[in-house]
């Protein structure tokens, strides 16, 4: 007990500094993490809607999905071969709720919804 306190205690000041967390294994944060790192393709609706909600594709990648959090009980994450996911964003109080699917190689937008 009184090497393990310390320990810790160095351990997480240090982890700390260099940003890392233990969010990143969580499932949310794994699906957003590989959605970000594909290529994105939008569908013809998804574009449609974006220029009537006035929201442009940087705002949807660096706000609503970074932030965003995924709906796991309306997703299928076991869908073969594009498993499709409900993003809701922001977390608390969802204005924006967006449907895709995180193929191999790409992320395909496919609606984008206001809810409020």
């Amino acid at each position: 007990m009184i090497g393990l306190i310390p320990g810790l205690v160095i351990v997480f000041f240090i982890l700390n500094k260099k940003g890392a967390s233990c969010s990143g294994y969580l499932p949310n944060s794994r699906v957003i993490a590989e959605t970000l790192s594909k290529d994105f393709k939008y569908s013809y609706s998804f574009k449609t809607e974006m220029n009537t909600l006035k929201i442009d594709e940087k705002f949807v990648k660096d706000s609503i999905i970074t932030h965003g959090k995924v709906d796991f009980d309306r997703s299928h994450a076991q869908k073969k071969p594009c498993p499709d996911y409900i993003l809701m964003y922001p977390e608390k109080n969802p204005i924006y709720e967006i449907s895709f699917e995180k193929c191999e190689e790409t992320t395909v937008l496919n609606s984008i919804k206001k809810l409020k």
